[in-house]
């Protein structure tokens, strides 16, 4: 289980963050393509989260943290770390409630969301090669002056933000067999078991992420946080270890999780390109890529996938367009 601090949010919690995020984020759409049907022979749902005002799902959880925040931890300010969409995220929820920002990237970042930081008004810092060195740099950074450390996942109001998106695609869509979400620390997927498991406890919730950096994918399986190598060219799936508060979710409610490789993801991209007309980044198509891969699994289903993220650099999207059709 996560430590008593961790406790997983409760679907009251999950509606409250509704009702806050309401003032602040319009509800994003979830749509379907006859194309996507024909090519994966499922019924597929997409929730288009990559339309969000930060190219990405994890906006929500930033603002329903930062908007809860103390005035004394608002003066002291925030720090966190990420590869990019959180810390756009945390950026934007920042410069929304007039909170001092610090963002920890690894030296070598998508530059779309690098420039995206700083366009926000957040103090960006350069640190590390991976992940994780991000994070030990963010975590020396906010012990030295006080600021309040975001996590990418171990926080339960992140979560419940992010669980905003899963009450809009049962709205929309409350017939689904299975959803499937990519995962990177894990605040999407735990996000959609809580509310599967209260609202439509039948839902199958698949996971998935990048063969190339496996840490959540292991760590699920293994019922414990592990560290694994962390090289996907998919910034958003790219974490070394697992976070204590997703997997202690994950282990509940999660009926599977798969592995798929970063070219099959590069592949549903620019399938998302010609069926969908839509850009999704490597995590946000990771999901539609664990649907190409399993054909029979998915055959005839009604299958929600979460296109989590559009901030595909300019490198991602030549690499994508090598695989378009002609």
């Amino acid at each position: 289980m996560a430590p008593a601090d961790l406790a997983p949010p409760t679907m009251r919690d999950i509606l409250d963050a509704r009702r806050l995020l309401a003032g602040h984020l319009d509800p994003t759409p979830a749509r379907t393509y006859a194309a996507l049907d024909h090519a994966t022979g499922a019924n597929l749902v997409v929730k288009h989260e990559n339309l969000q005002p930060t190219g990405a799902f994890k906006v929500r959880g930033a603002l329903n943290l930062l908007l809860r925040l103390a005035p004394d931890e608002r003066t002291r300010g925030v720090t966190a770390f990420s590869t990019g969409n959180h810390a756009q995220a945390v950026a934007h929820a920042a410069r929304a409630t007039a909170t001092p920002c610090t963002i920890v990237m690894p030296t070598d970042p998508n530059p779309t969301k690098a420039d995206a930081v700083r366009d926000l008004g957040a103090h960006l810092v350069l640190a590390g090669a991976t992940f994780d060195d991000a994070r030990e740099h963010a975590t020396a950074l906010a012990a030295g002056d006080g600021s309040r450390l975001v996590s990418a996942a171990n926080e339960p109001l992140l979560v419940a933000g992010v669980a905003t998106a899963y009450l809009e695609l049962l709205e929309r869509a409350p017939d689904l067999d299975v959803l499937v979400v990519p995962v990177g620390g894990g605040s999407g997927a735990a996000a959609a078991c809580l509310v599967a498991h209260a609202l439509a406890p039948d839902l199958e919730v698949v996971a998935v992420q990048s063969a190339a950096s496996p840490a959540a994918h292991d760590s699920w399986h293994a019922g414990t946080l592990l560290a694994r190598p962390n090289a996907s060219r998919a910034e958003g799936l790219a974490t070394g270890t697992g976070f204590a508060l997703t997997q202690a979710v994950l282990r509940e409610h999660l009926a599977d999780f798969v592995l798929v490789g970063d070219d099959a993801i590069d592949r549903a991209a620019a399938l998302y390109l010609t069926a969908a007309h839509t850009v999704a980044e490597g995590a946000g198509a990771a999901a539609l890529a664990a649907v190409l891969a399993d054909p029979d699994r998915f055959a005839g289903r009604r299958v929600g996938v979460v296109c989590s993220g559009g901030n595909a650099s300019p490198a991602e999207l030549r690499r994508v367009a090598a695989h378009l059709p002609g």
